[in-house]
């Protein structure tokens, strides 16, 4: 990568090009041994999750024993997604090393020779290979994040695997496979929480479209300059995350709190994406989540599905089930191609999309 210019002479969108085109990403930037983050990655104050976050009482996301009476179960995450919009479980059908090796290779190819790396990085939407690159929105942002990407997408399409880092398809095919199970039944659960038939949504086929995305936060010089990524709600029906040992660091909005998602061994995250908010009629909630830029010495893996139909020229809008007189369309009917566009054209920047498609459209 060429030098960074001088503070007097900065230029951000150049700089962002150089760093692009380098090929390099962050963990290029961390292996060069940077002791100070690039201009580019400073974020606006209002990012920031400040000085005294460590001073506000530490909230934990709740954990859910899907072995459990079904009945307790679906209580449970009718509760959890009506008000925070996360939990993880446990006892599930996915195997501990299906997790294990899914995380743990992952680790391996951003921890590979940067030369070898470099072949995988692009941002071509169209290829249907394995996409590695740094932060979707960073000619969008105003701030970069510290963390780099490896996406594919799974489904209903399949990838092509000759373009995929021969390390990364086992684990991805045993965790894609072994996760739609999880999903499916998550979804006949929510589906129940609404009072709906439990096929309600695997009707639709929410599980069909997948996009397997994970994320490398690397330690960073300077972590209280930047983020990992920044807050967002996912644009999807439901997300599925597993993540490595190096906690504390994924956080989601509570009010005007934050709570820590924990790395429970063996758990799964859940959240609910926008999508569901809008076909559960407000009831269920994708909520803002960010992750901090990473101050320790080891580097946090995530690997997450994003799962969502396949068509998208399908309408959609809140369940009619869901809609009476005293409780009216809380959204509009939209296309889902319309809003995929509206969220990969914009940065993340903590304002939920489903505001947008409110039937008043009076909240921003």
């Amino acid at each position: 990568m060429a030098s960074i210019t001088t503070e007097g002479n900065y230029d951000r969108i150049i700089e962002v090009k150089q760093f692009d085109e380098s090929k390099i990403g962050v963990k290029g930037l961390v292996d060069s041994g940077v002791k100070t983050i690039p201009r580019f990655f400073h974020q606006p104050p209002e990012n920031l999750p400040g000085p005294n976050l460590k001073d506000r009482p530490l909230m934990t996301i709740p954990v859910i024993d899907l072995s459990r009476e079904r009945s307790t179960v679906v209580e449970e995450v009718k509760r959890y997604s009506s008000s925070l919009g996360f939990f993880q479980v446990i006892n599930h059908s996915v195997p501990l090393p299906v997790i294990d090796n899914v995380v743990n290779d992952m680790k391996k190819f951003y921890e590979q020779p940067m030369e070898y790396k470099m072949q995988y990085y692009h941002r071509d939407a169209q290829k249907k290979g394995a996409a590695y690159y740094t932060n979707f929105d960073l000619y969008q942002s105003q701030g970069a994040s510290w963390r780099d990407t490896f996406q594919v997408r799974l489904s209903p399409t399949e990838p092509e695997w000759d373009a995929v880092p021969g390390m990364c398809k086992a684990p991805l095919l045993d965790w894609d496979k072994a996760v739609v199970g999880l999903a499916k039944q998550l979804m006949s659960i929510l589906s129940e929480g609404l009072g709906l038939k439990s096929d309600k949504l695997n009707e639709m086929l929410c599980y069909e479209h997948r996009l397997c995305a994970s994320h490398y936060y690397p330690p960073c010089p300077e972590p209280e300059l930047t983020i990992g990524i920044g807050s967002h709600t996912d644009p999807c029906v439901i997300t599925l995350l597993v993540q490595n040992e190096i906690g504390n660091l994924l956080q989601v909005k509570c009010g005007e709190d934050w709570a820590y998602v924990e790395a429970v061994p063996g758990a799964i995250v859940i959240n609910i994406g926008d999508l569901l908010q809008v076909l559960s009629n407000d009831e269920y909630k994708s909520v803002e989540h960010r992750v901090l830029a990473n101050p320790t010495d080891g580097a946090r893996v995530s690997v997450a599905t994003f799962f969502n139909p396949t068509n998208v020229q399908m309408i959609l809008g809140p369940f009619p089930e869901l809609i009476s007189a005293e409780t009216p369309a809380a959204f509009k009917e939209f296309l889902f191609a319309d809003y995929l566009g509206r969220f990969y054209t914009r940065e993340l920047d903590g304002k939920t999309l489903v505001n947008f498609y409110r039937a008043d459209n009076t909240k921003t």
